[in-house]
């Protein structure tokens, strides 16, 4: 079961990270909100509704305040101005980008390669999602970013750029730092980043940077009893563990297709650790086809494998009780008694290689193999 994003409706609404919130609309509410922001944190997390609250706070024709316990004024946003409701219409980013996916298709051939995909809920505020099928911020993207970004705000007090994704190219990358060096007074961008080490270092010194930490176990499972009443307690505590602290993924969290991605994981690491025929696997890989929704399937592929790696790690260095896959401990207590840590960085490595070569459109099957031939060597 999956929940479709809402329009925020209060700061008080968002989840966790109320010291992080605060100080960002105390920024807003002084004029001192930063010219370049990333905001940093796992999937999940609520980066992505963050960044529509703030520039909801910043373009709000009302520009409402509530008071801190302290006294100190924090921006906040009606919900109800033309500005508002037309950026909390880009609420469901996964929906708007597939609308302009779906408008790119329909162009002549000749225009669909100079068409970038782009969300402008608002004249004055554009959002600048990864850009498919290589899921990639693209240099076309970013060049309409720094020709809007000199140009005055037409309908709000500033112009506001969100890119949604860390991972770029590297021309749009370089471009984008061109903008960051000199901002334009009316402008603020937002770039969110599950690992801020993804951009490049001359990025990350110009940035200001603001970290959403994880909420604690036990607070995401009393959330999905509130708002989830359909999830059995069982899976409440897996999920719970499973979605890393984040409370959007946690409340969005598609458990059988998780599970489904975690076989096929498995399946890689019995075939490196324990089986030397491999038939099951290739039978496995040969179903991660090239497009849209194969590439999906093999996101999700190599981010259970990654938290199966995690949890080995974690029995390795005893520490069970931090363990997500907990359904699974007696099987992963296998899998760490007859690996070395050495493998585990080893594994984790190629990890990020597969993911290197999903950016560069490699065939993903093939990439598959030779991973899974890595585990195996290293044994």
């Amino acid at each position: 079961m999956t929940q479709s994003p809402v329009p925020p409706a209060t700061f008080n609404d968002f989840l966790g990270n109320t010291g992080a919130v605060e100080n960002l609309r105390t920024a807003i509410a002084h004029g001192r909100l930063p010219h370049s922001l990333i905001l940093a944190g796992p999937a999940g997390a609520g980066k992505y509704t963050l960044a529509l609250m703030l520039a909801m706070a910043v373009e709000c024709e009302r520009q409402p305040r509530d008071l801190w316990s302290s006294g100190q004024s924090l921006a906040s946003f009606c919900g109800a101005c033309s500005n508002c409701t037309r950026i909390a219409t880009a609420a469901n980013l996964d929906e708007e980008v597939d609308k302009a996916v779906a408008a790119r298709e329909e162009l002549r051939e000749t225009d669909k390669k100079d068409t970038r995909v782009l969300i402008q809920p608002h004249p004055d505020v554009l959002i600048l999602p990864p850009d498919p099928p290589q899921l990639l911020i693209k240099l076309g993207q970013v060049r309409t970013l720094i020709h809007r970004a000199h140009t005055l705000p037409g309908e709000a007090p500033r112009k506001i750029f969100i890119l949604t994704a860390s991972a770029m190219m590297k021309e749009a990358a370089n471009s984008l730092l061109k903008v960051l060096e000199e901002p334009p007074a009316t402008v603020h961008i937002i770039i969110l980043a599950e690992n801020p080490s993804d951009l490049l270092p001359t990025i990350r010194s110009r940035c200001a940077l603001i970290r959403l930490g994880a909420l604690p176990v036990e607070e995401i499972e009393m959330l999905l009893a509130d708002r989830r009443p359909d999830v059995a307690p069982k899976q409440r505590s897996l999920i719970a563990r499973l979605s890393q602290g984040a409370a959007g993924r946690a409340l969005s969290f598609d458990l059988a297709a998780y599970t489904a991605a975690r076989a096929d994981a498995l399946i890689f690491l019995r075939s490196a650790v324990a089986d030397p025929d491999h038939t099951a696997l290739f039978k496995m890989t040969e179903t991660y086809r090239a497009g849209a929704e194969g590439q999906q399937k093999t996101a999700e592929l190599l981010r259970t494998l990654s938290l199966l790696l995690e949890d080995v790690l974690l029995l390795q260095s005893g520490t069970p009780e931090l363990l997500r896959n907990t359904d699974l401990r007696g099987e992963l207590e296998k899998i760490a008694a007859s690996v070395s840590f050495q493998w585990i960085e080893q594994a984790t490595r190629g990890l990020d290689q597969v993911w290197s070569g999903m950016r560069r459109n490699l065939l993903r099957s093939l990439s598959l193999d030779a991973y899974a031939a890595q585990l195996a060597d290293a044994r």
